[in-house]
């Protein structure tokens, strides 16, 4: 059977006869498909995250991604850039790829059909029920991800699974369903296009509201950022000027008795060593609210 994802759509069967303008319009009236899905994906997105923050405030838990293809891409960018974003601790944060690394830049679209792969890899990492595992796949019947998500969940690890095909295996299996329905794609089978906008988007929104529900973001700035370059120091200080509303020189003598850590540094404004900081912000669960809320 035909799936969704797969289907040719009537009204772009001669699309590469189209105009360039026609061309670029048919394409773009794709990506908006794949905006309308994740926002009607929204309250399944909801349940997912607040399911992983809770698994996730365990200290020993980690987020961990499988994918194949370009969904395999897409979970590897996420997870790649939880760290330099919010601090998150880069062994906390694990991508399984069909087909290894070298899949990164060279397409290996055969590695998708590796069920055994999929199993071991997830057995290989220690997957255990402290872990949230999440499996990308367009068609959600990707053999890969399929496995992994079942072993994972064998180890009882919180799966979720986010996919654009409708009443597929991936969502089934999972304990967590998003679908992403952007249907036929523009340029048929192409599901790169509209299917990997959509679990972008959805991606983004997923891993940044578990963030902030974990105590990442502080009045809107990402205040575990880590600032590993000039630019991003600058940011630091101008961020923490803004939150703490003090002035630079204060800023940057927070910032360095912290080494360059803004959340610590907005306690180290308000009186407390650094040591201190690092201790409220613990007993807090690292939550920068609760902890200023601790001092009154």
């Amino acid at each position: 059977m035909t799936t969704a994802t797969e289907t040719a759509s009537q009204a772009y069967r001669d699309i590469e006869r189209f105009s360039t303008a026609d061309m670029l319009s048919a394409m773009l009236d794709g990506q908006r498909a794949a905006l309308d899905a994740a926002a009607a994906a929204l309250p399944a997105l909801e349940e997912a995250v607040e399911a992983a923050a809770k698994r996730l405030a365990n200290p020993e838990s980690r987020l961990i991604y499988v994918g194949a293809g370009t969904s395999g891409r897409v979970a590897m960018l996420d997870a790649v850039e939880l760290y330099p974003t919010f601090g998150w601790p880069e062994e906390r944060s694990l991508f399984l790829l069909a087909g290894g690394s070298i899949s990164v830049a060279e397409a290996r679209e055969s590695a998708e059909d590796d069920t055994n792969a999929g199993r071991a890899e997830i057995d290989a990492v220690n997957c255990g029920p402290q872990d949230v595992v999440v499996g990308l796949a367009a068609s959600g019947s990707t053999p890969y991800t399929l496995a992994a998500i079942d072993a994972a969940k064998a180890r009882g690890a919180l799966t979720i699974g986010i996919a654009n095909n409708p009443g597929s295996a991936l969502l089934e299996g999972a304990e967590c369903a998003v679908l992403l329905e952007t249907g036929a794609e523009v340029l048929a089978g192409s599901t790169r296009m509209a299917a990997g906008t959509s679990q972008k988007i959805a991606m983004n929104l997923f891993s940044t509201a578990v963030m902030m529900r974990l105590g990442k973001v502080y009045r809107g700035r990402m205040v575990d950022m880590k600032p590993s370059n000039r630019k991003l120091v600058r940011r630091a200080v101008e961020m923490l000027m803004q939150v703490a509303d003090c002035d630079e020189a204060s800023a940057r003598r927070a910032l360095e008795e912290t080494k360059f850590h803004v959340k610590p540094a907005v306690l180290v404004l308000r009186g407390l060593s650094a040591g201190e900081a690092k201790a409220a912000l613990d007993r807090n669960g690292d939550d920068l609210h609760r902890a200023l809320a601790e001092l009154g």
